[in-house]
Formats: C-alpha cells, structure tokens, sequence
C-alpha cells in the first residue's frame, strides 16, 4: 500500500488520527498517536522518541529513536471510537533511518534477508497456533504482605463467579473440553467474533475451537502465512484476541500455565521453505516423505533446541506448562505425528504443496519477531551445515517417550528445565543467530539481562504454597 491508497482509506473511513505501533524486547505492542494532518511528515521523516524508556532497548545517553511507519500494514483500527489508522512501526536510528540492532521487527525483517542471501530458498511460511484462556474474573496482587491469584471461569463447575449460579446448568466438571460443543462452548459467539475481526485484517484463518482446558480454553489457528509478515500479524491476532475479549466483559490470556495441574497454552509453530514456487520439504520416499533439507532443518532447530527456548519460552510461568504428561514436549527429538515431540510431522499434511512440520515447544509469552526469526536462523544452519539428528539422538521416534524407561528417556537432550538454565544455554549457543548480522551480542546480552532478572523476581518472593508445606514445620 503506497501513500495514495493510505490517504484513500484515511477518506473513506473518515479517520482522525494515525495510531503508530510498535514492539518493545517484551514482545508487548507500545504506541503513539497523531492526527491525519501530520501524516505526510511521519511517513517522510517518522517520529522520534525516547528508547531508554523501553526496558532493555537502549542506555540513557543515546536513546533518541525513531518510528518508522510500514504503510503495507496500514489498517483500520476496529476497536477505537474516534475512526483511526493503525500503522506498524520498525525502530531506527535517528540519524539513519535504519532499523536499530534490538527492534524485534528490524530482526525479522534482517531474517528474511538472510534467507534471500543463502540461495536455499526465497520465501518461508509459517502457522503459530494461538491458544490461549477466556477466564470470567482474574483478581492477584504481589507485594511484602500478600501474595495470591483467583480466576474464574463460568464453564468450570469447579471455578464458577462469585455469585453465578449456573441456573442453565451448563457448567460442566471432571471432563476434557477439546471440542465441546455448543451449549458447553459457552464463548464460541465471541470467539467467532474474533475470527471475524482477524480475517477483516486481511488474515486467514484455518479454524477456531474449544481446547482440552475445560475453563474456557481456546484455539484460533490461522492459514500459513509468509514471514516476516507473520509476525505482524500474530500481534495483530493477539490484540485482536485481548480487546474483543474485554468488550465481552472477559479477559483472555496466553500465560503457558494459569491454571495449576491444567492443561497449558502453547504457541505450536508450523513452517515451511520454498523456492522457485516448490515446497523443499518434501521428497517422495524419504522419512514421512521429508526432503533431505528438511531432516538438515529439523536437526538444526533440535541442536540449538535448549538456546531456542530461551526465545520460544521465555518465561518462569513457561516451564510450569513445560511437564511430561500434558502434551508439552520436554524432550529434544522429531516423530511422526508424535504430540510427546518437541518436532512433530503431522500425518495429515502428505503432498508435495503440504508437506511441514511443527515445533511444539514454543508459548504465548515469546516475542514472535525474536522467536520465529530464531527457528528460521537455526533451521538454515541445520541445512548450510547438513545436521543429521540422528548423530545426535534427536529422532526419528515414533513411540510415546513418556512410556519409556527412565534409563532410555535420560539419553534424550532435554529441554531446559526453567528459565535460568534457558539462558545460560542461550549464553553458550547463539553464535547460529549472529548469521546476516539478524542477531547480536548486545541484544542476546540484553534479552538475557531481562530474563534473568524475571527469573530472581520469582526465585526471591515467597509462594503461597510454601505457607501450606512449612508454616507450622
């Protein structure tokens, strides 16, 4: 969309006021507004602002930046009353004009470059599944005195309101809630609601249902979609996801566990490379009629699988959902059509335009830029360097690793077991994200400081449970 068909839209819609956004290290959308007439100048020159207000994004003494504003990804805002345009933004240099080294959207978009450089393929394209919790009422508080949460949910008999009766009797217990069906689908209206909103983004959407968590557990799974756009519109579906979720009087989450001993949301990642119009990953006869290029890639991501997690799972709250026995894979090895995978070929996707596969570590919390740019960069190293994961005991393996020995589980490479030891792997493997300059030091370095100071946050304060275990030792 050039500035002609921008300024078209501005007039059909009667549009107020520009809406620039953009992402912060966090992975969280900040922004800015201006009205329409300063349009021209923004689109020219951006709008400057102060970097080291955004955590981990710069020090002090050079925090000038600028928002640069992507018009292709000029929209309607649908959820404001003042009609307004909704622009995406990549952070630059105030001098140059060129995306900064640790805006997340600056690293995709040196990804996708990266791929161009390497010859393997042009274009790669990706589904991450959005799972996430629509809960009635979330109350918590974190301070010296006190320390505690409480959700809701009207479709738990075990969680219901304060004060809701449950006069229709719909509230169900003791169940899993994959696809349930209306009336027990006590949302699908408004989950529909959203898909209608995101496909009005220009984003396709494969299919939306209940998920296994019986208190209102939700999928929404959009078609492949090609990176580094992607990325853009997996914020995009988020906040789609949150704000339509509050007009209806609920909120919604994507935290891998909100729920103790309940099933998690994870952020499942479906890719594929193609060039010249062909699908590289698929190959007639090979393992799941995988192509070479795709063994290589798988090996890459399962090699660099611990320092991944530190970008796909970034949170203490992702290895409460990280636990054998909920389908969160907690092992390092591919398989078909195996959910115990941390890479699974799925059975259903067997032709030449279909063949892919999913990573199924990953959640919510992740910064999509950072996390999809991540598995790209590993997967190109697996195939530059032809990582076979076999040498590596990284699979295939086609049986449950749950119902394995623990002997034979102990020789599989696991995952990190929390979020420190995410990092330090992070800190001993990234060198495969300095490729093309996408990555780099200061801003691994940066990523890690963040993290690292999430994770003593948790480790420093006092659990409630601990109250129930030690108080009367």
């Amino acid at each position: 969309m050039d500035t002609s068909k921008v300024k078209e839209l501005i007039k059909k819609h009667g549009v107020k006021a520009v809406d620039l956004k953009y992402t912060g290290l966090d992975g969280r959308w900040y922004h800015i507004t201006f009205p329409t007439r300063g349009l021209d100048e923004v689109i020219d020159l951006g709008i400057p602002f102060d970097g080291s207000s955004i955590p981990g994004m710069t020090s002090v003494e050079s925090g000038d930046m600028v928002l640069m504003p992507d018009l292709s990804t000029a929209q309607i805002d649908p959820f404001y009353e003042t009609p307004t345009l909704r622009l995406i933004c990549s952070i630059c240099e105030a001098d140059t004009r060129i995306g900064v080294k640790k805006d997340p959207r600056s690293v995709a978009l040196r990804a996708q470059d990266f791929l161009k450089s390497t010859g393997i393929a042009e274009i790669s394209t990706w589904i991450p599944e959005l799972e996430f919790h629509l809960l009635d009422t979330v109350e918590y508080n974190s301070d010296e005195f006190s320390n505690g949460y409480t959700v809701t949910s009207a479709q738990d008999k075990a969680a219901l309101p304060f004060d809701f009766e449950d006069d229709d009797a719909v509230a169900q217990q003791g169940r899993k809630g994959y696809h349930m069906d209306t009336p027990f689908d006590r949302y699908y209206e408004i989950r529909q609601e959203m898909v209608n909103r995101i496909e009005d983004m220009g984003i396709k959407v494969r299919y939306h249902h209940h998920e296994v968590g019986l208190h209102a557990q939700q999928e929404i799974e959009p078609e492949l979609l090609e990176f580094p756009k992607i990325c853009d519109d997996t914020m995009v579906m988020k906040d789609i996801i949150r704000r339509t979720a509050l007009e209806f009087g609920l909120t919604a989450t994507f935290m891998p566990k909100p729920i103790y001993n309940q099933a998690g949301n994870g952020m499942h990642f479906h890719m594929m490379l193609h060039k010249n119009g062909k699908n590289l990953f698929y190959k007639k006869g090979g393992y799941a009629d995988l192509s070479d290029e795709a063994i290589w890639y798988i090996g890459g991501i399962l090699k660099h699988g611990r320092a991944l997690v530190a970008l796909t799972n970034p949170s203490t709250n992702s290895f409460k959902r990280l636990l054998p026995g909920f389908e969160a894979p907690v092992k390092l090895f591919y398989g078909l059509a195996n959910r115990s995978a941390a890479i699974r070929i799925p059975k259903y996707v067997n032709t030449p335009e279909t063949k892919r596969f999913e990573f199924r570590t990953g959640d919510g919390t992740c910064n999509p830029y950072f996390a999809m740019s991540a598995l790209l960069l590993a997967g190109l190293d697996g195939i530059i360097n032809k990582i076979d994961p076999a040498k590596y005991n990284l699979g295939p393996f086609d049986d449950n690793v749950f119902a394995w020995s623990e002997e034979k589980k102990a020789n599989l490479l696991s995952i990190p077991a929390n979020l420190a030891e995410a990092m330090r792997a992070l800190e001993e493997d990234h060198e495969f994200l300095l490729a093309g300059n996408v990555f780099n030091e200061e801003l691994i370095e940066s990523h890690i400081k963040l993290k690292m100071a999430e994770h003593q946050a948790i480790m420093n304060r006092v659990h409630p449970h601990e109250f129930e275990l030690y108080y009367n030792l």
